[in-house]
């Protein structure tokens, strides 16, 4: 059923689970109660640990964002299911934040160049290598084409897809178990879920899709005094590389959650 790479998944996933103290929720689960015993034949059990302060549900989040972006963005949607989970659950997924390191802005100038097929300076007067922004799908530059126009470019992230539907069929997997064994699966129907989620991301690869709906966004309020919608600069976008008009705001400031504030008081090494 579960291939050697799925193996290794599943065991990175164990040990993020058990870091975070999450073991004992999912053994106490319907699903995985029969096999509860198995719990005492691992290692790190051996040992006594130190009980977490932090709720089930904060316990939950921060795994999630350790697994990485596939499992933040499933994060991200499950929140807004409260059919499927417990309102202390919900609310601490919903606040998931979509921030992971950026890749190097060399790598983006080899995606755009094999996109467009020509060097980049044949289509930018100028390109930011360090991006403004990076997110668990892709990342955006600041740019200025040939024309003079300032832009904002937004590249997919190398091997996404492939890192995509890695994390999708071991979610496939779990939740075809869960629902065969869990005894609510048939009513929460895991196995859609999934599918929705599938749907949900794989159209978030497609660059030129999301054009396609800001330039419509961009029409219907194209004589509205309060929004402004910028253009796509549709020559310059491909399905992994989409080109926008710049526009300045200023970003709404929100209260750091603990985890952040302890980060900030790390020392630059850590």
């Amino acid at each position: 059923m579960f291939g050697p790479a799925q193996l290794l998944r599943l065991l990175h996933i164990n040990r993020v689970l058990v870091r975070h103290g999450l073991d004992d929720i999912i053994f106490a689960t319907h699903l995985f109660r029969p096999v509860g015993f198995l719990r005492h034949l691992l290692p790190w059990n051996w040992l006594p640990r130190q009980q977490s302060e932090l709720s089930r549900g904060a316990r939950i989040r921060l795994a999630l964002e350790d697994l990485g972006p596939i499992f933040v963005k499933f994060g991200q949607m499950l929140s807004t299911r409260r059919d499927l989970l417990p309102d202390d659950i919900a609310l601490e997924l919903a606040k998931l934040q979509d921030q992971v390191p950026p890749f190097p802005g060399e790598q983006a100038r080899a995606i755009i160049e094999k996109a467009y097929g020509k060097p980049l300076e044949t289509v930018f007067d100028d390109f930011g290598f360090q991006p403004l922004a990076s997110a668990s799908i892709a990342q955006v530059h600041a740019a200025r084409l040939r024309g003079g126009r300032d832009a904002v470019v937004k590249v997919l992230r190398p091997a996404i897809e492939k890192i995509i539907r890695r994390d999708v069929e071991l979610l496939y997997l779990i939740a075809g178990l869960a629902q065969r064994y869990w005894k609510e699966g048939r009513r929460l129907r895991p196995v859609e879920v999934v599918a929705e989620y599938e749907k949900t991301i794989f159209d978030e690869l497609d660059l030129v899709r999301e054009a396609a709906n800001a330039s419509q966004l961009r029409h219907n309020f194209q004589n509205s005094p309060i929004l402004y919608v910028p253009e796509v600069f549709w020559p310059e976008t491909r399905r992994n590389v989409l080109v926008m008009e710049r526009i300045y705001g200023c970003l709404l400031y929100t209260s750091p959650s603990p985890r952040d504030r302890t980060r900030s008081r790390m020392p630059p090494s850590a």
